[in-house]
This record gives C-alpha cells, structure tokens and sequence, in this order.
C-alpha cells in the first residue's frame, strides 16, 4: 500500500527532544521499524541496526556496554527486546554521558521492540528516569482516511460530523490493520496471519519466557477471541484450556505483553452503586479476531449479526487506544457495569475527572433504549459527564437529550 503518514511521529520525535533513551514498542509489523528508518534520514539522524541480525544481535550480547559505547552520535536499536542485558547497560551508559554533557543529554538512543518491557520490572526499573515509552499499534481508521486523529478532543466538545459515506465501516475494518495487508484480499491476509502468529507464538515467547506448554497459546488465543468485548474471567478461561489458574493467567499476561490481546479496565469511583470491576478482553487488531475466529470479514453482517456486534466493538476499541497512544492529553480508556447490567462500552476520564463515553451499536438507527446505561452514568457523575454517544451506522448527527448524541461511528476516522 501507499505511505501512510503516523499520526506517532510528531510525539516521538517531541519525546527524543527531551529524553535520552526513547523505547518505542507496539505489535510485529505495525510499522515501526519503518517509521524510525524514515525519521533517520531527516528530523533524527542516527545509525540504526537490528538486533533480527544474528551478527548484531551476538555483538551486543557478548559485551552489552561496548557495544553501546562505541556509537559516537544517535543510534536505533530494532527488536532490541531480544538482548534482555542491553538495558541495564542502557543505564551506565547514560548514567556515563551525563556526566560527560550535563543534563542536556537527549535523543541519544531509539529502541524499538515488540514485547511491553514495562511489564517486566527487571528490564524496566533501571530506565526509569531515563526513558520515555510510546507504543505504535497497526494502521488506524484516521490514518487510512487521511484524518487529524482528533476525535477524542472532538469527543469532549461534543463536535461532530455527519457520514459522507466515503468510507463504509466494512472498508475500514479491513484496511485499519498491519501495513502489510492493509487492503489485501483474503487468501493474501489468510497466510500472513499464519506466518504471523507462528513467528510470535514460537521465537518472540521464547524469548521473553520459558514456557512448559508452549502449544497451549494458539488456543487461548483463539478462545480470548472468541469472548472478545466480553468481561475477563480468569477461572473460566483456565478450565477452557486445561490450565490452572495462575499458570493460565501468566500465559495470558504474556500475550498481552506481545500485544497480542488488550484489556480495558473498569470504570469505578466510591458512588454508593454496586459496579462490575472485571476487565473486559479484547484483540489488538480486528482482522486477527477475524482469523482466529475463521470468518470473513464481509460474510458476517448478515450471516452472523450477533457476532459482527462483537466485532464492530473489538474495532472501536482498537481505535480508542490508537488514538489515546498518539494523543498529547492523557486519557485513560475503561468500561462501565453496574451489578444489575447496566453498561456503557467505553468510559474516556481526564486527569481532572471529566468523562465522556461511548456505547457501540452495529445497526444503522438508534432507539431511546438505547442510551439507558449512558443515562445511568451521566446520573452518577453528574457535572463530570461531559459527553455520551451512541455509534452507530447511520449518517447523521442526532440529540438524544442533554449531552447526549447518535453519532455516525464515520467520526472515528472523519
């Protein structure tokens, strides 16, 4: 496919301006070795090796710190999670530049890897301080349209655009995806996949963790996406795959690290109301539920109209946290249940308290009924509930009440 402009890269290279170690993580084949080998040849100049590179990779292993000392200006460092010791040589090294430069030391190394090392404290702890973390997910809707990303300050101004029907939902489910396949035919997505998945389920575990029952993976994951949008239950998913239950929740730990799977936490404060306080699951990218789940995309709207709900809700919440992760303002992404199942799919909180929510809905006309748990929350919050939104397949812009709104689900990437 065509070059498609990151909506990531303004944010790292403002992060390399005032950080001297940047780790930039997110899935395999999300594109981020192509985006730190473009920004190396104009905004960052720096040298950039790949520790894919067996040859590479031994030389660092051998002597972490060598390795790192002999690079006079900028250096990128790809797959850097595969020499485990580089970072506490990352430590000295900086610690010795420092006090060569002064505080001013900044941009001296981009990592890149496709494991979340925050979730490892032994690879983590010793960058603290120096190191900031930005995390690059497959395509977003916003990227293939050519959009700004803004939604989510859209969102919270309650500024929103009717469909223009330039993009159908189904285009971009398909598209918003690995560059790789962006916009592929089925066969071609089919084998990728396989490849995919294979390459991380047997060398990136391996490398992160020894794992017993390496053959149990494939089929958690294929029984995580078929409760995709569903809450977390730790106990059942490790009788599904004949595992106890922490053995289970370590492999499941260990997914999301490869960014495999998400889980977005519960909406919660101290109101006096009973509320659910499970995670919900899902798949980092919509077309990989797709495979796991062995349809195609196309076929299901109207072969399987419940399960294309759960997947319309896997979408927008891979949408969510592409957009959070490019995002200047910090938002945090979480769900809303009360005890007797009233839900919102998506709560979006502010630092300072401020809430806006979205509730996912595959059909093209909405119903008051619709917005019963938006209701709910907005009663509980009061003047924190800036915004609820229903999405929708519709094409306009509709008040549903105070701050209340049916929105084309086309504004995600409009």
């Amino acid at each position: 496919m065509s070059f498609v402009t990151r909506h990531l890269k303004e944010k790292l290279l403002e992060a390399l301006e005032t950080s001297p170690v940047v780790y930039l993580n997110g899935p395999r084949q999300a594109g981020k070795s192509t985006l730190v080998q473009a920004i190396s040849k104009e905004q960052f100049p720096a040298e950039y090796v790949t520790f894919d590179s067996t040859t590479q990779m031994a030389a660092a292993a051998s002597s972490p710190e060598s390795y790192l000392r002999e690079r006079q200006g900028s250096l990128i460092i790809d797959e850097v999670q595969l020499v485990p010791d580089i970072f506490r040589a990352l430590k000295t090294v900086v610690d010795e530049l420092r006090l060569e430069q002064g505080k001013k030391l900044k941009g001296k190394f981009l990592l890149t890897g496709s494991a979340n090392i925050m979730a490892l404290p032994k690879l983590s702890d010793p960058l603290v301080g120096r190191m900031s973390v930005l995390t690059l997910y497959p395509l977003s809707s916003s990227e293939i349209a050519g959009g700004k990303g803004d939604f989510i300050e859209r969102l919270f101004t309650s500024t929103f655009q009717s469909d223009d029907k330039k993009y159908t939902l189904i285009d971009m489910m398909r598209d918003a995806t690995y560059p790789e396949i962006s916009g592929e035919p089925a066969k071609i997505r089919t084998r990728w996949f396989d490849s995919y998945l294979t390459t991380i389920l047997q060398r990136d575990v391996r490398a992160l963790a020894e794992i017993e029952k390496l053959s149990v993976l494939p089929n958690m994951l294929r029984i995580l996406a078929s409760r995709a949008g569903g809450l977390v239950n730790d106990a059942s998913i490790a009788r599904d795959v004949g595992l106890n239950t922490v053995t289970s929740r370590n492999y499941k730990t260990l997914l999301k690290m490869l960014f495999l799977t998400l889980e977005i936490s519960p909406w919660y404060r101290n109101i006096g109301k009973r509320l659910v306080k499970a995670p919900k699951g899902y798949l980092v990218d919509t077309l990989l539920l797709c495979h796991l789940l062995q349809y195609e995309l196309k076929d299901l709207e109207k072969s399987r109209p419940e399960l294309f709900g759960h997947i319309v809700e896997n979408f927008v919440a891979t949408e969510l946290v592409k957009l959070i992760s490019s995002n200047d303002e910090q938002v945090s992404l979480h769900h809303f249940r009360t005890s007797d199942n009233k839900e919102v799919d998506f709560v979006l909180e502010k630092p300072n308290g401020q809430l806006a929510a979205i509730e996912v809905k595959k059909k093209d006309s909405v119903e008051v009924s619709d917005f019963k748990g938006l209701k709910e929350l907005q009663n509980l919050t009061g003047e924190d509930f800036i915004c609820g939104i229903v999405l929708y397949q519709g094409k306009d812009v509709v008040p549903f009440g105070e701050n209340l709104w049916a929105v084309p689900i086309s504004n995600l990437w409009g």
